[in-house]
């Protein structure tokens, strides 16, 4: 069985897809249920953000693993099967535990460097974990994903800007305004993406803040949060949007809804620039309100063609090295790992032949007396096992450290073949062909 990557991203695929393929949050827990119900998943997690949606799994195979997996995405996103595999990439094996990492890392990001994929991921596996749907090999390796990341976190500077997508969406409306200081900002969506604005808003040194929640009580949390830190902040219903939107200078919204929030007739006739940040896949704002005088709109695919030609600068080169050693490093404690099985039932083979050799010798030898008699058969014992023991330790260390390389599967294979091995059942001794006296 291998990892098994399909996915979609701002990458592979455009808004108007990525909305279609997106979980909603409500919905994952079925999905993962879907996927391991599937013949050849074994495992599965599903991480989905703004800009992504990709189910790591363990598979028997990967043909069947794969059909299985794009036929479960495409019932829920009701894309056909053919527009999907138009938009996904796949990975497999090494390659996707190498595109694992780059993630956690976040290397894949749309904001390279950007922190906040890396508490998904882990927010990820946690859903999957409630959900029954990893097992040892997706915790392992999820657990060193995560790892990676904070180890790219610690010994480069790629992340200390603080970058994310919604610190670049806020730039971007930073620009069309003019300055962010002193403004009037409604926020829509109180969840973590709108904890996330709220802080971002707070270092912008906006002058207002106008919470807008579907759950009222949630909102005014953030909006007493807001306030403890100095801003100005209060709550509303998602009724009251038309009016705090015509007081609005910036409308940011982020709710994580399966259909939209802002509609052409929440906004009203305006004098003033209005720029609306729609930050939620599938999207929040209608695509008629961007057609509207003087309001403009920052959304995902405005930051992705301005992000895609962001230099990689030397602290991006130094991720990747990391990610690049770490992924090596795995993979050969992984082959390592595979050999053991069979390293295991070598030395029980070899127990299990020198306790049969040496009843065989203990029915031949004389009775010479009781003390002398024990001491003898005891000495000998020891004597045969440490010979065996000698004979075993290179041979089986050996292995180990080949293993560990390229091809090191074929190491362990010719070990099983020469010693008539079954390292599925390290109890069980083969065998021997003929008397062997």
């Amino acid at each position: 069985m291998s990892v098994l990557v399909v996915g979609l991203s701002h990458r592979s695929a455009d808004l108007r897809v990525l909305e279609r393929a997106a979980v909603p949050a409500g919905e994952v827990g079925k999905v993962l249920d879907e996927l391991v119900r599937c013949d050849n998943v074994v495992e599965a997690t599903l991480v989905t953000t703004c800009n992504r949606v990709e189910v790591y799994a363990v598979v028997q195979a990967f043909h069947g693993g794969l059909a299985d997996i794009v036929n479960v995405l495409g019932r829920h996103s009701g894309l056909a099967t053919g527009e999907l595999y138009e938009h996904l990439y796949v990975h497999y094996a090494e390659a996707a535990v190498g595109h694992l990492f780059s993630v956690a890392a976040g290397l894949d990001s749309m904001v390279v460097g950007e922190s906040q994929i890396l508490g998904q991921v882990r927010a990820a596996y946690g859903t999957a974990r409630e959900a029954g749907t990893v097992g040892r090999t997706l915790h392992e390796l999820i657990q060193r994903a995560l790892r990676v990341g904070k180890r790219v976190q610690t010994e480069t500077e790629l992340s200390r800007a603080g970058g994310s997508v919604v610190s670049e969406a806020l730039a971007d409306a930073d620009a069309r305004l003019g300055g962010l200081v002193g403004r009037r900002a409604l926020l829509v969506g109180a969840g973590s993406m709108g904890s996330l604005a709220a802080a971002a808003l707070r270092r912008a040194d906006i002058g207002e803040v106008v919470v807008a929640n579907r759950t009222e009580r949630t909102g005014a949390r953030l909006a007493e949060l807001l306030t403890s830190q100095g801003v100005h902040a209060t709550a509303i219903g998602l009724a009251e949007l038309p009016e705090r939107i015509a007081e609005a200078d910036l409308v940011v919204s982020c709710t994580g809804a399966t259909g939209t929030v802002l509609d052409v007739d929440h906004v009203r006739p305006r004098t003033r620039p209005l720029v609306v940040v729609d930050l939620g896949l599938p999207r929040d704002v209608a695509a008629g309100v961007g057609e509207l005088a003087g309001v403009t709109i920052v959304d995902l695919d405005s930051l992705q063609r301005r992000l895609a030609s962001a230099p990689s600068g030397l602290d991006t080169r130094r991720a990747t090295g990391i990610v690049a050693d770490e992924v090596r490093d795995y993979l050969a404690g992984q082959r390592s790992a595979e050999v053991t099985p069979t390293v295991t039932a070598l030395r029980r083979r070899a127990a299990e032949v020198v306790d049969a050799e040496l009843l065989r010798l203990d029915t031949r030898l004389p009775e010479v007396g009781p003390e002398v008699d024990q001491r003898v058969r005891d000495e000998v014992a020891q004597t045969v096992r440490r010979v065996v023991d000698k004979l075993l330790h290179t041979p089986t260390v050996r292995v180990k450290e080949l293993a560990s390389g390229p091809g090191g599967a074929e190491y362990a294979e010719a070990l099983r073949e020469l010693f008539q091995l079954d390292p599925s059942l390290p109890a069980a001794v083969a065998e021997l062909d003929g008397d062997h006296r």
